[in-house]
């Protein structure tokens, strides 16, 4: 890590950032700049709008406030604590841009968990310490194996396991390794029991939680995620985002899922879903399946006769997930789906136990 690491006077985020962005100046776009005016022919834009959205000829602002604002709200943060960006994905990107340095630092994950985390580290040329839950798909004992990684990687719940971590496993972690980042992605929040590694954030400034529109909320062709940090991070990260990461189209989709009436649906949809996993997670169990429970949308179910039953689902349409990772070899992924779709893959299990 960089030679800056132990300066007390400097914030976390300044600590672990790459020494060149310290001395960086942001970029500053024609909406970061803003003005007052009736004429705005500072961005080199088309004064004529070929769309029916509103303003779309204008280039949007970098971190709409009233999304930000809208989101904070949802959440119970300040939107000061908020960037919104591209998917989850982006913001996993934006923070192995800031605090790794190619070629010399790291990040650690702890696997089977979500590949974009190793993909996105290698892109990057940050070395990856893929480590291994335990047989509960748990933190293992030992954490020793996480050594210097700048970034640390907790998929909670977990995907594809569908698992969760407690949040005192996570307070654990975060106390431990309180000299570099913790990254906390909760793409699945909405359908975990537990509660969220948020009501952290204010005691540990090491926290960094992800979460998108993605899942729950129904979003996923819009490609807009959060991420939650303290300020020092936030400030880091708005160094090297790009200009316009939030297209008008997507803000306002994303502005009608958080009014009350989107909420409220959202929640009546992981209801529905929920019932639907829970009658696929018994159907999978009747058909000889080890299935571990499943905090996300989907169950990750384990078979003796797994090819048996994945060309059964191909034959009879359904398009699920498979995974090279070893220990994953003899499972498939589900995902929660609407009742109809819920009664064919059913039917195709009852099939081929009966």
């Amino acid at each position: 890590m960089s030679n800056t690491f132990f300066d007390p006077g400097m914030s976390l985020a300044a600590r672990l950032a790459r020494p060149e962005l310290l001395e960086l100046e942001p970029y500053q776009s024609a909406r970061r700049i803003g003005g007052q005016g009736d004429i705005w022919v500072n961005a080199n834009e088309s004064p004529f709008n070929a769309s029916t959205i509103d303003k779309l000829n204008r280039y949007p602002e970098c971190q709409p406030k009233a999304l930000l604002e809208a989101y904070g709200a949802y959440l119970g943060v300040p939107a000061s604590n908020i960037v919104c960006g591209r998917g989850a994905d982006e913001a996993i990107e934006l923070l192995i841009r800031c605090f790794c340095t190619p070629g010399k630092d790291s990040i650690a994950l702890f696997g089977p968990t979500y590949g974009m985390y190793a993909i996105s580290a290698a892109t990057f040329n940050v070395g990856v310490r893929a480590l291994a839950l335990d047989d509960n798909f748990q933190l293992p004992a030992q954490l020793d194996g996480v050594a210097d990684a700048k970034i640390i990687f907790l998929c909670n719940p977990n995907n594809p396991t569908g698992t969760v971590l407690s949040p005192g496993t996570i307070e654990s972690v975060l106390k431990r390794f309180d000299d570099r980042l913790v990254v906390v992605d909760e793409a699945y929040a909405e359908f975990a029991d537990t509660g969220s590694a948020l009501e952290l954030l204010n005691s540990y400034p090491n926290l960094v939680v992800l979460r998108t529109l993605s899942k729950a909320f129904g979003l996923a062709g819009a490609r807009c995620g959060f991420l939650i940090a303290r300020d020092d991070v936030v400030q880091m990260v708005m160094r090297v985002i790009a200009p316009y990461p939030v297209p008008v189209p997507v803000s306002e989709l994303a502005l009608a899922a958080l009014s009350d009436a989107g909420i409220k649906r959202m929640r009546r949809d992981v209801a529905e879903l929920k019932l639907q996993g829970q009658r696929l997670r018994e159907a999978l169990v009747a058909a000889g399946a080890r299935v571990p429970t499943s905090q996300g949308n989907f169950v990750l179910a384990f078979f003796e006769q797994v090819e048996t039953v994945a060309g059964a689902l191909q034959q009879g349409g359904v398009v699920a997930r498979r995974y090279k990772d070893p220990r994953l070899k003899q499972a498939i992924r589900i995902s929660f789906s609407n009742s109809a779709d819920t009664d064919r893959i059913i039917a195709l299990l009852n099939g081929i136990t009966g």
